[in-house]
């Protein structure tokens, strides 16, 4: 079968496709886990029903995106996969079980008779939230040292297990001020001021460390006139940090539109963080392994998987802004169930 799209295309495109569903993830399923970390922040048994609300009709659809950038890496880049899967073996595992007891978790808190009931699956619910992120953030900082056995890889890997959370913390802090209101809206406010300024510090943190592990990623970043394309996120990022820092400062605001701006100021800082990632690490899919041509299957059957693509990726984006535009507006109740 002749490949409908240059075969050297065809691995980029892929690429992308992988980065775009990943990234969704990140933000998407990162507010969720979010709410479930600073679920114990709150003692208040309402308001805790309202946070759960918050993020009810929209969790499980979130986690789609981590099925399709796994499948995407399984059938596009078979040999990364197994390079990959190999290396995070048990943090895979671990966040699978941590996502499952989320699961769990989430419907029988909605079925539990007596409040004691209710705690329990809520300490099950909190634990499989902060498992996940932790996991996530340790294969993340794995991935950025290349999979290297050294100490300070280890070590690396453990900041950046405990920095994913406060990212997930802060998103989902900002998913609150914009889905909620009064009390819990102010507690919020407070949980998200808490939280950004040592989210930009992370960010700081994994920018500062990825040039130094690769000659290659400096060269990248600091070679002219490659440094012109760069230069503008750190300054992007620093502003935001700056103008969301002001921002929930001022807040509550009379002008309550502008309740979601901590959010998807959030999904900014998000967005410049990935492009970094993406910007350095690009083509490599493992760092200084195998570039995605490399690591790609052949043309003629990416050519098939893409048709199929082509028809799912619309479908996930289409059924997500339904979900958004039918449960738009304040979370009150559990009524979705």
């Amino acid at each position: 079968m002749t490949p409908f799209v240059p075969a050297d295309w065809l691995p980029v495109i892929f690429a992308v496709l992988m980065a775009v569903s990943i990234f969704n993830y990140v933000v998407l399923d990162g507010f969720d886990l979010g709410v479930g970390i600073l679920l114990p922040r709150m003692a208040d048994e309402p308001h805790r029903d309202r946070m759960i609300a918050a993020i009810g009709p929209f969790w499980d659809a979130n986690e789609t995106w981590l099925v399709l950038g796994v499948g995407l890496l399984l059938v596009a880049f078979p040999s990364a996969h197994g390079v990959i899967l190999t290396a995070l073996y048990l943090p895979v595992a671990l966040m699978l079980v941590a996502l499952m007891l989320r699961g769990v978790a989430f419907e029988f808190r909605a079925k539990a008779i007596t409040a004691r009931r209710k705690r329990h699956w809520d300490h099950a619910f909190v634990t499989g939230s902060l498992v996940a992120s932790l996991s996530q953030g340790w294969m993340l900082g794995r991935y950025v040292l290349g999979f290297s056995e050294a100490w300070h890889a280890y070590a690396f890997a453990a900041m950046a297990a405990l920095g994913l959370p406060v990212a997930y913390a802060f998103i989902g802090a900002a998913w609150l001020i914009w889905r909620t209101e009064g009390d819990l809206q102010r507690a919020a406010i407070g949980w998200a001021r808490m939280a950004v300024w040592p989210l930009g510090i992370g960010i700081l943190l994994v920018s500062a460390v990825t040039p130094l592990v690769s000659s290659r990623i400096f060269d990248r970043w600091f070679s002219f006139p490659e440094i012109l394309f760069l230069a503008p996120l750190p300054v992007l990022t620093l502003l935001l940090l700056v103008g969301l820092s002001r921002l929930l400062a001022r807040m509550p605001l009379v002008d309550d539109a502008r309740r979601r701006m901590p959010f998807w100021g959030g999904v900014g800082l998000f967005a410049l963080f990935f492009a970094g990632l993406a910007w350095s690490f690009f083509p490599y899919v493992v760092p200084e392994r195998l570039t995605i041509w490399q690591a790609a299957s052949a043309p003629e059957s990416l050519s098939i998987i893409l048709i199929g693509v082509i028809v799912v990726l619309p479908t996930i984006f289409a059924y997500t802004a339904l979900a958004w535009r039918v449960f738009r507006g304040k979370a009150r109740e559990l009524s979705y169930y």
